[in-house]
């Protein structure tokens, strides 16, 4: 399936580019670097180095008492002037928003001394079944179900449910949660064509929200990054969150090539699976996927010469994966997840950590990684 084409049809009643607020007109596809570099300085002044996710709150992979939760909220509350949190309608069929809302209702805190990013593509509804439908086995003891709505109307009854469920609180940034995942569940390519009008059509709303002044910022965030690529053809972002692209391990061509584009368009970067979902710093996952020295060799092999690099110059894992990221200037955060109260800090960290010039030759000399330093 041709991910990178261009729609055949902007006009066919799915909520396409026709009129889309963001699109992108011919001969104008990026902003001036002068207009960029001012709209990244005031992107930058809101979004932290350090953003936190917030699945474990719709239980994922395990069921967290509320207590346990608000600890984990209240840490970051405390710790940042302006704390900011990753959620979607996803997590747990709404747990994870109707979670946060309701510890930091309960810790204190006042709508404007918080910022609340809601990926919107999923809407709770009833769970008739004996498990939710949607990635069985990931979500603990939900009592709800979600389905999937990538469409114009789709994503504002996500937006306003989302709001609905995080009671005092609104959701001041917005995306389509995995646009690719959903163009890639394409059964042809003229079915194809019709999910890339669904996006831009969600696009679409997300670009009226912004300007009547109901959200900050707009964005998008993917594993596959093409899929960025794609959009950013025809909607105007403030940001694009990346996840398992560049990292120690993975850092393409292609994405870098991307984050210059980005960057040509004022569009800032935030940096999510910093360690390819746990493995370079320890995990048995690469990239979501259960890996072992048998399967994946090479993987293993590169981690191992990784480790003594990092045991040489007394880097630690977590912050060589935390720091690659700001190598790049296009990337202003990085998002982590932490279900424990005391891992905050330690997480905040690792944006101030220091790695020096020589461990980033070390790991060049060492074929470790393919950018100049």
């Amino acid at each position: 399936l041709r991910l990178l084409e261009a729609p055949t049809d902007p006009s066919d009643g799915r909520g396409g580019t026709a009129g889309l607020p963001g699109k992108m007109p011919a001969g104008r596809r990026t902003s001036s670097l002068r207009s960029g570099d001012k709209k990244k300085q005031k992107m930058a002044a809101k979004l932290p180095k350090i953003i936190f996710g917030t699945s474990s709150l719709g239980n994922l992979f395990s069921e967290p008492s509320h207590e346990e939760k608000k600890a984990v909220v209240e840490k970051i509350v405390a710790a940042m002037p302006t704390a900011v949190f990753d959620s979607a309608g996803k997590y747990g069929a709404g747990l994870a928003l109707e979670e946060l809302g309701k510890c930091l209702e309960e810790l204190g805190v006042a709508p404007d001394d918080v910022l609340i990013s809601n990926k919107l593509a999923w809407k709770r509804v009833p769970l008739t079944t004996p498990e939710p439908t949607f990635e069985p086995g990931a979500w603990v003891n939900l009592k709800n179900d979600a389905v999937q709505a990538i469409s114009y109307e789709g994503v504002l009854e996500c937006f306003a449910q989302g709001n609905q469920l995080l009671g005092k609180y609104d959701a001041k940034i917005i995306s389509v949660h995995d646009p690719d995942e959903y163009l890639a569940n394409a059964s042809d390519d003229a079915d194809l064509a019709a999910r890339k009008q669904d996006v831009l059509g969600a696009y679409r709303a997300l670009s009226e929200l912004k300007a009547q002044g109901k959200v900050q910022s707009i964005g998008v965030g993917a594993k596959d990054i093409t899929v960025i690529d794609f959009i950013t053809d025809h909607v105007r972002l403030d940001w694009a969150m990346f996840a398992c692209s560049i990292t120690p391990y993975t850092h393409t061509a292609f994405a870098r090539g991307l984050l210059k584009k980005l960057a040509k368009q004022g569009t800032d970067v935030i940096n999510s699976a910093v360690f390819n979902a746990g493995f370079l710093i320890g995990g048995d996952f690469f990239d979501y996927r259960k890996v072992t020295r048998e399967s994946d060799p090479e993987l293993f092999a590169w981690r191992d010469k990784f480790n003594a690099v990092c045991t040489e110059f007394s880097v630690a894992p977590a912050a060589a994966c935390v720091q690659f990221s700001f190598l790049f200037s296009e990337i202003v955060s990085v998002a982590l997840n932490t279900t424990k109260p005391s891992r905050v800090k330690s997480n905040l960290d690792l944006a101030e950590a220091v790695v020096p010039d020589a461990f980033w030759k070390k790991m060049k000399a060492e074929g470790l990684i393919d950018i100049e330093v």
